[in-house]
């Protein structure tokens, strides 16, 4: 398959397949790279789409620089790449995985189709319930900006204020959502409700947020095949 590594502005990209008129752009989640597409390009590169995949802030190449993953500084970024996208390709569609499908829901007004696995599809949410594993009210974590927790995740006032003054797009394209029946990210609850909004197409499996089991990579990529 031939795959290409490129730089969209300061934004490490690669891009497989042969020319098409049609392209998805792949985001990866916390901790992934751009290289995570190579497996969903195997799936769709072969029906007539090209596949680009983006380095978010703080992964992959961008590692050694001085940023982080936030939703002010990924969105831009994401921006970019569908904007420059656009400018080469008919469609656009996409393919995101956790936190990325919620930057693609700040940044991407309407996708051709949006192919998402684990979302976090409330973030607001998300921390709130991070604050009260953590034991942290939201007067606490106003007073102190930035609270570490145990598990591994900073909480931090600015970024909910952010997330209640950005609310998310609603896509009226056709909408598949890969989901694992012990996700610990995104409630059950919360999956069904968006997906009736949405009139998305709603598949749940046997596995847990980051799919990584010979078992949950299997049914991930049958339903990329069946929905790409």
């Amino acid at each position: 398959m031939k795959t290409e590594q490129l730089m969209i502005g300061r934004i490490p990209a690669v891009l497989y397949g042969d020319p098409a008129d049609s392209v998805y752009l792949f985001l990866h989640g916390q901790m992934g790279c751009k290289e995570e597409a190579g497996a969903f390009a195997r799936t769709a590169c072969p029906r007539g789409f090209q596949v680009l995949s983006i380095d978010l802030p703080g992964h992959g190449a961008r590692q050694e620089r001085a940023e982080e993953l936030t939703p002010w500084s990924a969105v831009p970024d994401i921006r970019q790449a569908a904007g420059w996208a656009l400018d080469r390709w008919q469609s656009l569609s996409l393919r995101a995985n956790s936190i990325g499908a919620y930057f693609a829901g700040l940044s991407i007004p309407d996708p051709a189709k949006a192919l998402l696995v684990s979302p976090v599809l409330d973030m607001e949410h998300l921390i709130r319930s991070m604050m009260q594993w953590a034991g942290v009210t939201e007067e606490l974590l106003q007073e102190q900006g930035e609270i570490h927790t145990s598990f591994g995740q900073t909480l931090s006032w600015r970024y909910l204020c952010w997330v209640r003054e950005h609310p998310v797009s609603r896509w009226d394209c056709p909408i598949h959502i890969l989901y694992a029946n012990r996700d610990n990210m995104t409630s059950r609850a919360t999956v069904e409700a968006y997906a009736r909004r949405s009139h998305a197409q709603l598949t749940v499996v046997d596995g847990e947020h980051w799919f990584h089991t010979p078992e949950q990579l299997a049914s991930l990529q049958n339903w990329e095949e069946r929905v790409t």
